[in-house]
């Protein structure tokens, strides 16, 4: 269940996945985190780059990537670490979920919700295995994304993943637009 809420200039999504009985399929039955919750994470840290067009559609998005600006330079994750941009916020098992800090408030936040869902299931049905979690500043790790609009519309143009998640014409159409 997708919530979308701002936060100055990010769009932080909070997402978990319940299965038909309404169960958080992110945690196991003792509590701990289960194995479809690592490939969701691991989904967005790979197919993310991707998409990130999705997450920051213009030439000034991009501004609020730098170190220290409160939003996330790269898809680490970490136990209620805000300086990665994945985030797993403190909470019961039930409520186990990823936040994901890399929307801009300038996104689409349908486009927002739909890319980090696909980027999501597509780690749980490839079986994507994420990194280490991250204890220190996320700042000081790579950057990892996309620096600019040129940048993430070069790869969402060359990304099959966008075009067998979302669609020839919609990914050649969103990123005709882009281009302009």
């Amino acid at each position: 269940k997708p919530i979308a809420g701002s936060a100055g200039s990010s769009m932080h999504l909070h997402i978990s996945v319940v299965d038909a009985d309404g169960q958080n399929i992110f945690s196991q039955a003792d509590g701990s985190a289960s194995t479809p919750f690592a490939h969701f994470i691991a989904g967005l840290q790979h197919y993310g780059p991707e998409l990130m067009l999705m997450f920051a559609p213009h030439v000034n998005s991009y501004r609020r990537y730098v170190a220290g600006s409160q939003a996330p330079t790269n898809l680490a994750w970490g136990y209620d670490n805000r300086t990665t941009g994945l985030r797993i916020p403190a909470s019961q098992p039930v409520a186990r979920r990823v936040e994901n800090r890399v929307a801009g408030a300038d996104a689409n936040p349908y486009l927002a919700i739909a890319a980090s869902l696909a980027a999501g299931l597509a780690g749980i049905q490839e079986q994507l295995q994420p990194s280490a979690p991250l204890a220190g500043n996320g700042y000081d790790e790579a950057h990892g994304l996309p620096r600019s609009m040129e940048a993430a519309l070069h790869q969402m143009q060359h990304s099959r993943f966008a075009r067998q998640a979302f669609g020839e014409y919609f990914v050649t159409g969103y990123c005709a637009v882009k281009a302009l």
